[in-house]
């Protein structure tokens, strides 16, 4: 039998579990800067907390110092273990091998569940299957829809890369685009590989990879500088991260071109800058969600058996745009960090 068939009941129909407790209430803080090693969260309990027992979950992610997406996933893991009565421990490295360590320590402590991203899923096989064996439920989210299944996880939350890409390609179509540079800002990141591709499929223009240090802002805008004055006939660049569209959007400037700028990704400052009319469009795969879901899926697990999407879907939490037409729906969420 397969480590995927392993973990799941052998005669289950598929179907999308339910929390079974009060609506979402935020936790008190954001996140912190990326990499720290075991930041426990979700402890500014709030009204509607579950009477189950306590569990510990930790949350593993690839974020990279900096990065500001995973604020908002953290925000939305805190909501769901106020709410459940789980004490949270959240931790982060780009750095592949770092994170499977990160897996390790987590097993270590014998947390009651896990919560992964797989941005880069070779890397952590092994590790997840060492989890199996110690009989930790382990779901996925963000990364690695391609592969949860395999690696023998519960349930997946987040967004399919490849679709979400490949509605950016028509998106550009629509909007009359002819050639596009697609900025990966992490090589070897298989979901933004996928976004890329996803984006050149449908895309009926030119569609060119640049690849940037995303750890180094400085670098990223010389580096889209430097390519937009080498080739003025881009009249698109796509950053595939919030925090690196208004970046890019320096570089337009720099370089003198007259591309414009669009995004995959939302934070406060891209619903402002969507507003200001300097981001054309951005992608939202709803990090929140994901956050939230993952750790209330493993609570539901533990208290009721459930499997979101039945152990054989995952749930999908985007794609959705927003742009000028709806950016005032979503604006005020933004702002408090949970968009």
């Amino acid at each position: 039998m397969d480590r995927s068939s392993r973990n799941r009941p052998r005669r289950i129909a598929p179907f999308v579990a339910v929390a079974a407790a009060a609506a979402l209430t935020l936790a008190g803080c954001s996140s912190g800067s990326g990499g720290k090693k075991a930041e426990e969260g979700g402890d500014g309990a709030s009204a509607g907390k579950a009477s189950t027992p306590q569990m510990t979950v930790a949350l593993v992610t690839h974020q990279a110092p900096g990065d500001t997406f995973w604020d908002i996933v953290r925000k939305g893991a805190e909501a769901a273990a106020a709410k459940d009565n789980v004490k949270l421990i959240y931790s982060a490295d780009p750095n592949a091998g770092n994170q499977a360590n990160l897996v390790q320590n987590a097993i270590d402590q014998k947390v009651d569940g896990i919560a992964v991203t797989l941005a880069k899923p070779d890397a952590l096989k092994s590790v997840l299957g060492k989890a199996e064996k110690a009989g930790i439920p382990v779901v996925g989210l963000n990364s690695g829809l391609s592969d949860w299944k395999d690696l023998g996880l519960l349930e997946f939350f987040g967004q399919d890369e490849s679709v979400a890409g490949e509605a950016f390609g028509k998106k550009l179509n629509e909007v009359g685009a002819k050639n596009t540079v697609c900025v990966i800002h992490e090589q070897g990141n298989v979901g933004l590989t996928q976004r890329c591709d996803g984006l050149k499929k449908t895309f009926e223009g030119e569609t060119q990879i640049l690849n940037v240090n995303g750890i180094d802002m400085p670098s990223v805008k010389s580096t889209i500088t430097a390519k937009l004055k080498q080739d003025s006939s881009v009249d698109y660049v796509a950053t595939l991260g919030a925090p690196f569209a208004p970046t890019a959007v320096q570089s337009v400037g720099d370089a003198g071109s007259k591309a414009k700028v669009a995004t995959f990704d939302l934070n406060k400052d891209l619903t402002k800058a969507i507003k200001a009319g300097d981001i054309e469009f951005a992608v939202d795969q709803q990090p929140y969600l994901q956050g939230y879901l993952a750790i209330d899926g493993l609570w539901l697990y533990k208290n009721n058996g459930n499997y979101s999407g039945g152990g054989e879907q995952p749930v999908l939490t985007g794609p959705a745009f927003v742009d000028k037409s709806n950016v005032d729906a979503v604006s005020e969420y933004a702002a408090k960090g949970t968009r």
